[in-house]
């Protein structure tokens, strides 16, 4: 008898199709695990948009909580190319009229011509000095000690000078200016102010130091006659007129003179400058209007993720789920709250926050602007921060606080997450259990057919046998 080498031969049966549908009804169980986990896997990443929406309104809350927020200034210049103005924190409203009449220069001296930058000059020692000249540069007030500076050997060029006086820490910086008469070592002081003149005497190695011939060419000290480098520019303050007041400054850039705001001056007017000092209203309603964007984006994501289409009988990500059900309940009722901090302003809606239906935020103009012309009250309703009475804390400043809970380690977000993270690992265990299973089924039924063929198949062989043996012995009695 025939050995039977393919399952299905010795019986006649499609034994593969009738496996394949024994392990599908097999298989149900682990459809309904993976579908599960497919749900749980939107629900995590679900909830991943939550908390990044949920961090974004926290940090526009947490810009309307801060008082610098509305205590911010701008200040405007009515010739900025002549006076700049900035503001700091501590800026108050405020006009100012300021008129410059002298910019506030260090002293400059320069050498005669040389052919070249590598041009040799001489050698010996530089004695410069800080200080301040008189009117008439007939007297020097030193400010500060000597500072030497050697010289060679051998004799030193202009770029060699430059150098040397650079790395000398001497309170003045040298260049060399190269142009079509030649090369000229210029010596400027590193700050302005008429305490920042300067003078250089000369140790030259040819005995001569005054003559304007060797290392002496850099000499400078009219108060005793010595003038063989040419002063081109004298020390000198600044000197303004501040709202009729006479100042002087040391510095081009007035930081103290007026509380809060910085001035720069860049050149002398011939008619005052007017500056102005406002709360900058329009950085407040960016930081509003930023906030706004926060809540709604993060109401509309909780509210789509966690609404039920009874027409088409469609369940969204979050439906049922309570924590994103709570989520939405504490930020819209947070929001609806009043606050003592003020004695005008209690809620937010008076100052043109009106809550739709959807529980978004539609800004009221007309409202939002009475607040603005009150923004010290207005301010209170948001960032108030009161521990001993809670209930003046500032609706901003709660919102923060909530978001704060929400992402914190113990929080909602977190503790859900985890949950979810959970339930997912727990699925995959028992889809890999299952799929052993199915694999330990699909083999036993694959045994039991194929023995099951075997045996059809020798009874069928067997069959044929005795039909053939009894078709002969009618033929034969016949």
């Amino acid at each position: 008898m025939a050995t039977i080498s393919s399952i299905g031969i010795g019986s006649g049966l499609d034994i593969n199709s009738v496996i394949t549908q024994l392990m599908a009804a097999e298989r149900v169980p682990l459809t309904k695990l993976e579908t599960e986990s497919t749900t749980l896997q939107t629900k995590l990443s679900t909830y991943g948009k939550v908390q990044s929406a949920i961090s974004a309104m926290r940090d526009a809350a947490a810009t309307l909580a801060k008082t610098d927020t509305w205590g911010r200034t701008t200040g405007t210049s009515s010739d900025p190319s002549a006076v700049g103005v900035t503001t700091t924190s501590s800026t108050k409203a405020g006009q100012y009229s300021i008129n410059v009449q002298r910019l506030a220069s260090g002293q400059s001296n320069v050498t005669g011509n040389f052919a070249s930058p590598d041009a040799l000059v001489g050698e010996g020692t530089l004695h410069i000095q800080l200080g301040t000249w008189n009117a008439g540069q007939t007297a020097f007030t030193p400010n500060g000690s000597v500072v030497d500076i050697t010289a060679g050997p051998p004799a030193q060029s202009l770029a060699q000078l430059r150098d040397k006086i650079n790395s000398s820490n001497a309170g003045v910086t040298a260049s060399v200016l190269t142009d079509a008469s030649g090369s000229r070592l210029v010596i400027r002081s590193s700050a302005t102010g008429e305490a920042n003149g300067f003078k250089v005497s000369v140790d030259d190695i040819d005995g001569n130091n005054t003559n304007g011939v060797g290392l002496s060419a850099l000499a400078f000290d009219p108060s005793v006659g010595v003038v063989t480098m040419a002063q081109a520019l004298a020390a000198a303050n600044a000197s303004i007129t501040l709202n009729g007041l006479s100042i002087s400054s040391t510095t081009n850039t007035l930081t103290n003179v007026i509380d809060g705001l910085s001035v720069t001056l860049s050149k002398t007017t011939s008619s005052p400058v007017q500056l102005t000092a406002a709360q900058d209203t329009t950085s407040i309603r960016k930081s509003i209007d930023g906030f706004v964007t926060a809540y709604n984006d993060l109401n509309k994501l909780l509210a789509d993720q966690t609404k039920y289409d009874p027409n088409n009988k469609k369940r969204d990500n979050l439906q049922g789920d309570g924590a994103a059900v709570s989520i939405r309940t504490q930020i819209r009722s947070t929001l609806g709250q009043t606050s003592g901090a003020s004695s005008i302003f209690t809620r937010l809606s008076e100052v043109g926050f009106d809550v739709q239906t959807d529980g978004s935020i539609k800004i009221n103009e007309t409202k939002l602007s009475n607040g603005m012309a009150n923004l010290s009250e207005m301010a209170k309703v948001f960032s108030t921060s009161d521990t001993v009475t809670p209930a003046n804390n500032g609706i901003a400043t709660r919102m923060r606080a909530l978001a704060d809970t929400l992402l914190s380690v113990d929080g909602t977000i977190k503790t859900r997450t985890e949950g979810l993270q959970k339930s997912i690992d727990l699925n995959k265990d028992r889809q890999e259990q299952f799929t052993d299973r199915l694999a330990d089924i699909e083999k036993r039924l694959r045994a039991q057919y194929t023995a099951l063929d075997t045996k059809m198949g020798a009874l069928n062989g067997l069959s044929a046998y005795w039909t053939q043996q009894m078709a002969q012995y009618n033929k034969a009695s016949g």
